[in-house]
């Protein structure tokens, strides 16, 4: 029996090593900091309150606090009713979909505070899951019918239609709820147990349509609370990337993954260079040669590291400008790791639940955040104290 057992034991840590040696990437932890399980948004445009939260659940746990399950729904039916009344407002001509950024968390936690899961998960509609088609369309075609309709005024009762949308969809916001065994509500909540000063929190960002160490409204359609970010230079956007994770500070990333190096089945943000390693056993003709889909197969097996692109200034500028950069998702950087040839990557939860090849986690190289990134969020004293100076910040 004590045999059989060893023999289990043997072929369970062999079936381990296979698994990893398979990836053809072996990483070795550099950093790795709390954070709250991983969570899936399923069929809902909602990542950025999911990462939104995850880096929030980080930072109460970084300050002592408590395991939390923020709820994402929560901040999501809150901003729909702010984005609905901005959006007449404006006359329909800001975006009104299930996009958001950073700045609609923190702008919900300052003004109401947050709630638990377990008081608010947002499914009144018959799903277990979040499935969003339906409700993001009734809501489209309201508004929309309001901003459009022949009265040549608004009546009062619209505001109250939007809340009754929902109410129905996402069910009614608790006036109090049981928490740790306590009646509570979400102000007493939130300052008992999240206990997060919005106002320590910045957006970062670098681009030279604006000028640097200034704050800017970053143009991007889901930035419809028009947050404003802080602008850097490329080297010292991934100098506080490092130093933030470093110095076990967390960060709320935003930014492109519609690209063919980002693989969240193999866990891998990656932007391979076509010049150097990845052409080593090609002739330059064969692979100019090469139909698309060819090249893209050589490049993006995901099968072993490779040499990267060296990321500029201009070549992020170029993207953003051209729309080969958009603003996709949001997720959360947890830590650092290196591979077996030293390259450094970041830790990254996602929320796209589990199923993947690390758990939900994928990791992210330095070329591709410094390429990709659209923003990110961390506390200010996750920035070094020479760059916080040029920014203005204390």
């Amino acid at each position: 029996m004590k045999n059989l057992v060893k023999i289990i034991m043997m072929l369970f840590i062999a079936s381990g090593a296979s698994a990893q040696s398979d990836s053809g990437y072996v990483f070795t932890t550099i950093k790795d900091l709390p954070a709250t399980s991983v969570k899936d948004q399923y069929r809902s445009g909602t990542c950025w309150s999911f990462s939104g939260l995850s880096f929030i659940e980080s930072e109460v746990l970084r300050k002592g606090g408590d395991t939390l399950d923020l709820s994402e729904m929560y901040v999501v039916r809150k901003c729909y009713d702010y984005k609905a009344e901005k959006y007449i407002r404006m006359h329909g001509t800001i975006n009104f979909d299930a996009g958001g950024a950073f700045f609609d968390v923190f702008w919900v936690l300052d003004h109401y505070g947050l709630l638990p899961e377990s008081a608010y998960k947002g499914l009144n509609y018959g799903e277990d899951k979040h499935v969003h088609g339906e409700v993001n369309g009734a809501l489209q075609s309201f508004v929309k019918s309001i901003e459009t309709n022949k009265n040549k005024k608004l009546s009062t009762a619209w505001k109250g239609a939007v809340d009754g949308i929902l109410d129905a969809y996402f069910g009614n916001i608790p006036e109090s709820f049981v928490y740790d065994g306590k009646t509570t509500n979400e102000v007493d909540f939130t300052k008992k147990y999240v206990d997060i000063d919005p106002s320590d929190y910045v957006s970062i960002t670098s681009f030279t349509h604006h000028p640097f160490y200034e704050k800017f409204i970053l143009e991007i359609p889901d930035n419809w609370l028009w947050g404003a970010s802080y602008n850097v230079p490329l080297n010292e956007m991934a100098e506080i990337c490092r130093y933030a994770v470093e110095n076990g500070y967390t960060i709320a990333w935003g930014g492109d993954t519609s690209e063919k190096g980002f693989s969240f089945k193999n866990g891998l943000a990656i932007i391979p260079d076509a010049d150097t390693e990845d052409m080593s056993d090609l002739e330059r003709a064969k692979w100019e040669n090469m139909s698309q889909n060819d090249r893209d197969r050589k490049l993006y097996t995901f099968d072993k590291p490779g040499s990267e692109k060296k990321i500029t200034q201009e070549m992020r500028q170029e993207e953003f400008d051209n729309y080969q950069t958009t603003d996709d998702h949001g997720m959360h950087i947890t830590g650092m790791v290196k591979d077996q040839n030293g390259t450094v990557y970041y830790k990254v939860k996602n929320s796209w639940n589990t199923n993947n090849l690390y758990d939900g986690y994928l990791y992210m190289s330095e070329p591709y955040l410094k390429l990709k990134t659209m923003n990110f969020v961390v506390h200010k004293d996750a920035i070094p104290k020479e760059i916080r100076k040029k920014m203005g910040i204390k």
